[in-house]
């Protein structure tokens, strides 16, 4: 799901970072005030296993990939602002040094997988978690699949930009594509692996909670 330098008109970029901008700022200090020496193991190691489980692009038919995230998983077990800053902070590390994901497209990528994913699987979360003991797979199907259309429906409106000799300047496939291709193989296939992995560890951090109170 990430999206690579290239594919982004310089419009749609300068749009990203002005609205990603001061949600980072806002989000830091929000991180700032959770952080402790007992939060920060458990964020940072949640961190990791983000950045663990978005590094294994499985490819599907189409010519498109996808992965899980974690963000629904941070969200609803600190805070949404700190799974957006996490989230974000793993894709930087994951451009910058492994090249998957482009700089020029951090903060859309940062937006759709970490803003989107964390404040939809929080709030999905929270208006299940006393009706269904599955809420947390709910939430993290229902966060990965919104985020994958919001990659969607960015890349689709990037063939608006043509060049003069009638060619698309930028990402070419419109919304007739990248909506199928990309929310399709999220609803299918990538929304259950997040549903599932958010389930499980949810589970297995809150029992282990549970056991050190008793």
């Amino acid at each position: 799901m990430h999206i690579a330098d290239g594919y982004l008109s310089p419009a749609t970029v300068l749009v990203s970072y002005a609205i990603a901008v001061p949600l980072w700022i806002y989000g830091f200090k929000k991180l700032k005030e959770k952080l402790n020496e007992e939060t920060l193991p458990v964020i940072g190691a949640l961190a990791a296993l983000s950045f663990i489980i978005m590094m294994f692009n499985v490819p599907v038919p189409g010519g498109t990939s996808g992965h899980a995230i974690g963000a629904a998983l941070i969200a609803i077990l600190f805070d949404p602002w700190i799974a957006f800053v996490s989230v974000s902070l793993v894709l930087l590390i994951q451009s910058v040094v492994f090249g998957d994901g482009g700089i020029s497209a951090w903060a859309v990528n940062s937006l759709s997988m970490g803003f989107v994913a964390s404040f939809v699987g929080y709030y999905v979360f929270k208006v299940l978690k006393d009706k269904t003991r599955f809420a947390p797979f709910i939430a993290g199907y229902v966060s990965i699949v919104t985020a994958s259309l919001v990659v969607a429906t960015v890349l689709g409106i990037q063939p608006i930009f043509w060049s003069e000799n009638g060619h698309p300047l930028y990402f070419p496939f419109d919304l007739k594509i990248t909506i199928p291709a990309m929310v399709g193989e999220h609803m299918l296939f990538f929304g259950i692996v997040e549903g599932i992995f958010t389930q499980l560890i949810y589970g297995f951090l809150t029992k282990k909670e549970l056991k050190e109170v008793q």
